[in-house]
């Protein structure tokens, strides 16, 4: 039954990503659409500068057309956020809306799926990589969606996401799929719920800074062109214009790392009490446990880099893809290809 429900949302994942295509693809501004919008800009700048010297000085003065500002001071930039993927054009917003109704249903019908397989086991359902995966594919959705009811500009994360969603699910009933059974004695602990629900949710919310920063990186060099004079072509003006500010996407990518940085601490700390219950010893250089510590380092040198004058923007970036990266390798790679005592999640 669980099987059923995993292929059914990834039909309704397949709708959403479709309607996510259109809203990029209608929403985008046309040249006049653009236009119109950079002279309600300028228009509002002369108002703003006009009524400023009418206070200072009494009267009216004629001015020299305003030019828009890029650069407010050194290293950083005046630039307002795109108006999103649906380009600010009715057409793209209605797909937008779709894309999300149907994202919410397939998170729904997904949701349900994991709860049956938990069902089906009387356990946990990440006892497997299979498992894991669904869930983790799960917990990604509902924090974007749980953004989108506190009422944050994330929709722009709508089709990485839901592309990102239908790989993984892919991915989990093509070559991960384990039929249900129990968990070796062992990992029969509440520890199990604790310990792996954490991991699950602290690698949602590092997979939706991933995605800011990747944008951030994209942005950012569509900003230095511009700022430097150069002309970006019409596939790069048309997506990334329509994006958040370089710094809007750094901010938010920095903000959620740095705020489910702790519980990764009590992932790992939890995961060491675990592990001292189980096996006896709270630390042994396995080498899950040795990925999930080299992960924890780099996030905790992206957040110092974050705060560190010249190793802000472009630099931390990096770092923080890094990490991210390590948090991959340590799901995927040290389960596949590495022997450990994790080795019961494997395929």
């Amino acid at each position: 039954m669980s099987n059923v429900l995993v292929y059914s949302s990834m039909a309704v994942y397949t709708l959403a990503f479709l309607a996510h295509i259109a809203e990029w693809v209608l929403g985008s501004r046309s040249k006049v659409g653009r236009t119109a919008a950079a002279l309600t800009a300028e228009q509002q700048t002369a108002a703003a500068v006009e009524v400023r010297v009418e206070q200072q000085g009494g009267g009216t003065a004629v001015l020299e057309k305003p030019k828009v500002v890029t650069r407010s001071a050194a290293g950083r930039r005046d630039v307002p956020d795109g108006p999103g993927a649906a380009g600010g054009t009715e057409k793209g917003d209605l797909y937008g809306r779709i894309a999300i109704s149907l994202t919410v249903l397939a998170f729904l019908v997904q949701a349900v799926g994991v709860v049956t397989r938990a069902l089906s086991v009387q356990r946990a359902p990440w006892g497997n990589m299979y498992e894991f995966s669904t869930t983790f594919s799960t917990v990604i959705v509902g924090a974007y969606l749980g953004f989108l009811v506190a009422k944050k500009n994330v929709r722009w994360i709508g089709l990485p996401l839901v592309t990102t969603v239908l790989l993984d699910l892919g991915i989990a009933t093509t070559w991960l799929y384990t039929d249900s059974d129990q968990l070796v004695p062992a990992l029969h602990s509440y520890w199990l719920w604790i310990h792996v629900s954490t991991a699950i949710f602290c690698g949602a919310v590092f997979y939706l800074g991933a995605v800011a920063t990747v944008l951030y990186l994209f942005r950012d060099s569509y900003e230095n062109k511009l700022a430097s004079g150069g002309n970006p072509g019409s596939f790069a003006r048309s997506v990334l214009e329509r994006l958040p500010s370089a710094a809007s996407l750094d901010k938010f990518s920095y903000r959620i790392n740095a705020a489910v940085f702790p519980l990764w601490t009590f992932t790992i700390i939890a995961g060491a009490i675990w592990a001292g219950d189980a096996w006896g010893r709270y630390w042994g250089w396995d080498a899950k446990e040795v990925w999930s510590f080299i992960t924890w380092v780099a996030y905790a040198a992206y957040l110092h880099a974050r705060a560190t004058a010249g190793w802000k923007g472009r630099k931390a970036a990096y770092i923080a893809l890094i990490a991210f990266g390590c948090f991959l390798f340590n799901y995927y790679g040290v389960n596949i290809f590495v022997s450990s005592k994790h080795s019961y999640a494997g395929v």
